[in-house]
């Protein structure tokens, strides 16, 4: 029997979230090294298969990307909703930001790290190039929540991107840091960034009828 569209199309979903969790867990194995050949290897297809679903590694890290940022961005949110005081709030996004890299450190490698192209044979692409706008939908998303919540005044959207890049741009530099070197525990790292922050946010004033933050 001929396949509707429909059907078509929902089979076409399945197979390519299917290609990205074996993306996935080479990249869990390898990290910045995962390789289009180990993908397609571990997908029991080949190579060209899967540049048809993906165009080429640059298209595969971006699907990939938007995995993990969806998920990320979920749990920041969630954090940023929860009904406790606002520093707990704020310790509890920059907490739940760590603990993502912390928990999956090589799928964080992977899309922040460049790999070395002489082992991967996947020439030309530059994660650097591709990890900048993951940066900046998180910095925009972290923007829209603070200027719904926080009274910055005739300014404040202007000061809330300001703000959110700035934040997002604070927990991927120190993150970073701390995921390589490891020089205190996620804990204190979370207390002494929350501290950095508490100046100007910690006498700012909710919006009027918003949901607080």
């Amino acid at each position: 029997m001929e396949m509707t569209q429909e059907s078509r199309r929902t089979a076409s979903e399945r197979r390519r979230r299917e290609l990205l969790e074996a993306a996935d867990r080479v990249v869990l194995r390898d990290g910045p090294e995962a390789s289009m050949n180990a993908i397609a290897a571990e997908a029991g297809i080949t190579k060209p298969i899967l540049y048809r679903h993906f165009g080429d590694k640059g298209g595969l890290y971006r699907a990939l990307a938007v995995r993990h940022t969806d998920a990320l961005l979920a749990g920041l949110r969630a954090a940023l909703d929860s009904p406790v005081p606002r520093r707990d709030r704020v310790e509890a996004t920059l907490d739940t930001y760590l603990a993502a890299i912390e928990a999956r450190p090589q799928v964080y490698r992977f899309l922040m790290h460049p790999s070395d192209e002489g082992q991967t044979g996947d020439r030309g692409f530059d994660v650097g190039r591709h990890s900048a706008p993951l940066l900046r939908r998180l910095g925009e998303e972290l923007a829209q929540v603070i200027a719904e919540r926080v009274d910055l005044g005739p300014a404040g959207g202007e000061l809330a991107r300001v703000w959110g890049h700035g934040i997002v741009g604070m927990m991927h530099a120190a993150g970073d840091w701390w995921l390589r070197e490891q020089p205190c525990s996620r804990a204190q790292l979370v207390q002494h960034l929350a501290d950095l922050l508490w100046g100007r946010l910690a006498a700012a004033g909710d919006r009027p009828g918003g949901p607080g933050f």
